[in-house]
């Protein structure tokens, strides 16, 4: 398959140069994929997928454009030049785009250690209905389910491969296996719902499913008679189910395509406290077997392990090529794409520093506030950080879990959210964010 897909790309390439282009890469992506959903014990759908997909990037001098295919035939890869090279003469023209240099380029990387991917076979349809059936099976014995709304077991494995007329070259396998399952508690208004999903590169990684199952219900269960919070300022704890997202709104502002458009609430902020001061929040492309790890970014430059904020001091923006270049640096090795669209930078695997204290001791030590374990919508402000989210969770009074609520909103504001959290010492090291429960001070809640 490797050999194949370099061929591939290689001949994208040729029909670029031929096309007229001055400059010119090519991605291409072969997947396959095998997904099965139980409901009440039996089989509800199983769907099998396999594709081979390319794209091109065309440049003429500062002009640029891209397009897509699923299908491989040389008289498509030729059509497809043509008429990338056709779009990038309508192009507006850019100074900030371009390929890598070739002394910039990754040279030498260690796929294996990375482990990306599983050398085990690839499981039956069968064996993932069994283990879809197992999660269900398992969250209708947990006392107070009254149902399942479904559980899924998936496998995916997928190859890339990227070459650019810089000379770069290179291309690594991915795989995933996934086990998932929702529960409902109550009947008709008083449903409330839960879920449990767990996924791992390597299919020995993943727990049991009866296991998956077991929480689902629990969790679901734990949310009979949910109703809505009192109104008013409270602590919130952001459970380590969600705590990833309140980290992204910060990685999201330091993006620097946020930082060019003038639409990033930390534009200003570079070199300022943005956490707490004990905590640094670290990007690491190098963990194994976990699914943000990668041997170089999308225009072939090495990855590096950094530090986003050092001892809670904003160190740099998360950059790729065109936007260091629009803000006069250098490009952190960042650089995202799909098969249609150029590159943007993107932010992978991220760690926090974690807290001496558990979830329960901040639970204790909140007094009377919110736990969110869910959320919905949002209304994220990127300039000003104003912030407002749906949420769902559990109220906490004298240091004790009283209840479910649901249908409330929490509001703040990023910057100052961000300068006061206690983080606990439960992230889950599996995750590609491995961020623990987040406490927050002085939040808003809207509710009852």
């Amino acid at each position: 398959m490797t050999e194949r897909l370099t061929d591939l790309t290689n001949d994208l390439l040729t029909a670029a140069r031929r096309a007229g282009a001055s400059a010119a890469d090519a991605m291409v992506v072969s997947q396959r994929g095998v997904s099965v959903d139980v409901l009440d014990g039996a089989l509800e759908h199983a769907e099998r997928a396999e594709s081979t997909e390319i794209g091109l990037r065309v440049l003429l001098g500062n002009r640029q454009a891209c397009v897509a295919a699923s299908d491989i035939r040389a008289r498509t890869l030729s059509e497809m030049a043509e008429r990338a090279v056709a779009m990038a003469r309508e192009a507006p023209e850019d100074d900030a785009i371009g390929l890598a240099d070739p002394a910039q380029l990754a040279q030498d990387w260690d796929v294996a250690a990375l482990e990306l991917a599983d050398p085990a076979p690839e499981p039956s349809p069968e064996a993932l209905q069994s283990d879809a059936g197992i999660a269900e099976a398992a969250a209708l014995q947990v006392a107070g389910v009254s149902k399942v709304q479904g559980a899924s077991a998936t496998y995916t494995a997928r190859e890339f491969r990227l070459a650019a007329s810089n000379g770069f070259s290179g291309g690594y396998r991915r795989t995933s296996r996934a086990i998932s399952c929702v529960a409902i508690t109550g009947e008709g208004l008083s449903m409330e719902r839960d879920y449990c999903g767990e996924s791992r590169t390597f299919q020995d990684d993943l727990p049991a499913p009866g296991e998956i199952g077991k929480i689902a219900g629990e969790r679901a269960a734990a949310r009979a008679g949910a109703a809505k919070p009192p109104t008013g300022a409270y602590p919130v704890l952001f459970d380590e189910r969600v705590s990833s997202s309140l980290i992204g709104h910060l990685l999201a502002a330091a993006n620097g395509q946020s930082v060019v458009r003038g639409a990033s609430w930390l534009r200003d902020c570079l070199g300022d406290p943005v956490l707490p001061g004990a905590i640094t929040l670290t990007e690491n492309p190098f963990r194994p077997r976990i699914s943000g790890s990668m041997p170089f970014d999308a225009e072939g430059l090495p990855v590096a392990r950094r530090d986003i904020v050092r001892d809670g001091v904003l160190t740099g923006w998360t950059l790729d090529l065109a936007t260091a270049r629009r803000l006069g640096q250098v490009s952190t090795g960042n650089a995202s794409r799909g098969l249609s669209a150029p590159p943007s930078p993107a932010s992978g695997n991220m760690e926090i520093t974690r807290g001496s204290a558990s979830r329960d001791d901040l639970i204790a030590a909140m007094g009377t506030g919110l736990i969110v374990t869910s959320m919905i919508g949002a209304s994220i402000n990127p300039t000003t950080g104003d912030y407002s989210r749906g949420a769902s969770g559990f109220w906490v009074a004298n240091g004790e879990i009283t209840g479910a609520v649901n249908e409330c909103t929490i509001a703040g504001n990023l910057r100052d959210m961000l300068r006061t959290v206690l983080p606990a010492n439960d992230a889950r090291p599996h995750l590609s964010r491995s961020i623990p429960s987040l406490l927050v001070e002085g939040l808003t809640i809207a509710g009852a």
